[in-house]
């Protein structure tokens, strides 16, 4: 089984390609299945005000929709399309995320923290937000966060969980170092009992931090959990669908996952694998 469930296009302002184009290029990758995952609309910053080109369009949110479902009868018998996003958790907005979502048939979503209050610290115009912060007091926030997301029932799997570390900062002691362990495990924990899946997402590998999300011991703490793993490479151009997921499934296996998780209609089921 060959799947990419973490992808972007056009609509979001930052990535390029057609849905379209997405689909025909899984086609000659030879993916079993696709899966459609765009940013959701800003929704806690006045996107007129905010940093361009961050997300889609609140307008173009049923417009996107419509696209995946047509685009999923229109090639069915050549690839399996599945409708999702990636739905940036916000604390303290998660009856306005839960009531945008609704209207939709989503087969999975995907829970991303990239928001602290107003500043994502994923977007690479925000590095500076780094300066004169205590970088393990922004760990500490961001972990809260990702438990808090993962608790929320909104999702049905935790996006690139460790992102936090993308642009390089992070623990120097080893006091710090044990601490950030600990972070990690404590919300790995609460990702098990929450019974949602995680995504080991390829894209770190291009990063400044130059290793996936999550890293290779959380993967092996993730396993020994029993949390479910779904594959993405966060592809921003169709050329790029598929990049690190053949490094990612060898990772997976190393670590002894034998399945992957894949959903429709918002139901997890597992499929085998094998490099």
């Amino acid at each position: 089984m060959h799947i990419d469930y973490h992808t972007h296009h056009e609509r979001c302002g930052h990535a390029v390609g057609k849905l379209e184009e997405y689909v025909q290029r899984g086609i000659e990758l030879g993916l079993q299945q696709l899966g459609l995952s765009d940013h959701l609309p800003l929704i806690h910053v006045d996107p007129d005000s905010y940093y361009p080109e961050m997300a889609m369009p609140l307008a173009e949110l049923p417009r996107y929709v419509e696209e995946c479902l047509t685009l999923k009868e229109r090639y069915r018998g050549q690839i399996e399309l599945r409708v999702g996003l990636e739905a940036d958790y916000i604390e303290g907005y998660e009856e306005q995320i839960r009531e945008l979502l609704a209207p939709y048939p989503w087969d999975y979503l995907i829970g991303s923290v990239h928001f602290l209050g107003e500043w994502d610290i994923t977007d690479f115009r925000q590095v500076h937000g780094w300066e004169d912060r205590d970088v393990m007091a922004v760990y500490r926030q961001y972990y809260e966060a990702v438990q808090r997301s993962a608790r929320s029932g909104l999702y049905d799997i935790i996006g690139h969980m460790d992102v936090i570390k993308r642009f390089g900062y992070g623990p120097k002691t080893p006091e710090e170092k044990a601490e950030v362990r600990g972070l990690e495990l404590d919300t790995l924990k609460v990702i098990a009992g929450s019974g949602i899946a995680m995504e080991l997402n390829a894209s770190g590998l291009t990063k400044p931090c130059a290793e996936m999300f999550p890293a290779e011991h959380v993967l092996q703490q993730a396993f020994e959990l029993g949390i479910p793993l779904t594959l993405g490479s966060d592809a921003h151009d169709s050329a790029k669908l598929g990049d690190g997921l053949g490094e990612a499934r060898s990772l997976l296996w190393r670590t002894g996952f034998r399945e992957l998780a894949v959903f429709e209609g918002r139901r997890r089921s597992s499929v085998s694998f094998e490099l």
